[in-house]
Parts: structure tokens; sequence; C-alpha cells
């Protein structure tokens, strides 16, 4: 069985001297306390920290503080439009629903010259004649989305 190293035996690149017990004083009449001799405290030495050390643990201070503090701070804005009402009109349609059809400029047909001065005049095929379409960034709703609700986010996995 190992025996435990005594306490005088130990050493620590932060403790500069072992503990030792004072000797008695040689006038207990004249102190009140016991005291211990200044060589019987050990004396703990900080860690040499140079310029370089110091930068680089507060930049990881920061770096975490940032870190934790950056998705926070982006999840108290999200609730907090959340709990608002939208009623900003959509931009593209202005707050329509429907946008012009850039094909037939929202006349629903579409003039094709076919040559000697002939004009061919039919139905528009992206609109379907209608000369509008649905808005494609509100949907038809004439609200403008928020900007996390314009993406459709999806798992790719």
């Amino acid at each position: 069985m190992l025996a435990a190293p005594s306490a005088y035996r130990l050493s620590s690149p932060f403790v500069c001297c072992p503990l030792k017990l004072s000797s008695p004083s040689p006038f207990p009449a004249k102190s009140l306390k016991p005291q211990r001799s200044p060589a019987s405290y050990p004396c703990v030495r900080a860690a040499d920290l140079d310029q370089n050390t110091i930068v680089a643990i507060a930049v990881g201070v920061v770096s975490v503080a940032v870190g934790i503090g950056i998705p926070v701070f982006y999840e108290t804005q999200i609730d907090s439009a959340a709990k608002r009402e939208n009623t900003q009109p959509c931009f593209p349609c202005d707050g329509s629903g429907a946008q012009k059809c850039r094909f037939c400029v929202g006349t629903g047909s579409v003039s094709v010259e076919l040559g000697g001065d002939e004009k061919e005049i039919s139905r528009c095929i992206n609109c379907d004649g209608a000369g509008s379409l649905t808005c494609t960034t509100c949907q038809g709703s004439g609200i403008q989305p928020r900007y996390l609700d314009r993406r459709e986010f999806k798992d790719d996995d």
C-alpha cells in the first residue's frame, strides 16, 4: 500500500515555501493572540501573465459573451415582432395583392407582328388573359411579410 507523501515533500511552482510550524514565541506574555512567523504561511505567487495572455483571455471572454448575446438578442427581437401586428402594405403590389403581368403589361392580350403589316392578337399565356397575377411577395394578402416570414426553411437531409 502506498503512503501519502508528507506535506513538506509537496512542491508547486505557485508556492514558494513549504508550510512550517512556528516556534513558540520567546515572550508569550506580551502577545495576546498566538502568532505564526511569516515563514510559516505559504506564499502563493501569481502566474506570470504577459500582455498577449491577457489579450487572449479577454478575447475569449468577449467571444463567449457575443456568442451567447447575439442569439438571445435575435430571439427577443423575433418574439417582440411576432407580438406586433403587421400592417405595412406590400411594396411590389402596393397592397393590392396582384401584380400587372409583365408579358401583356396588364392588357390580357399579346400582339405579334407577323410581317406585311399583319398583326395577330392572342390571349396572354402567362396570366391567361386576366392581365394580372397574384403577387409572389405577399401571396395576394397585400401585407408586406416580415423578413423571416418570406423565407422557407427546409431540412435538406
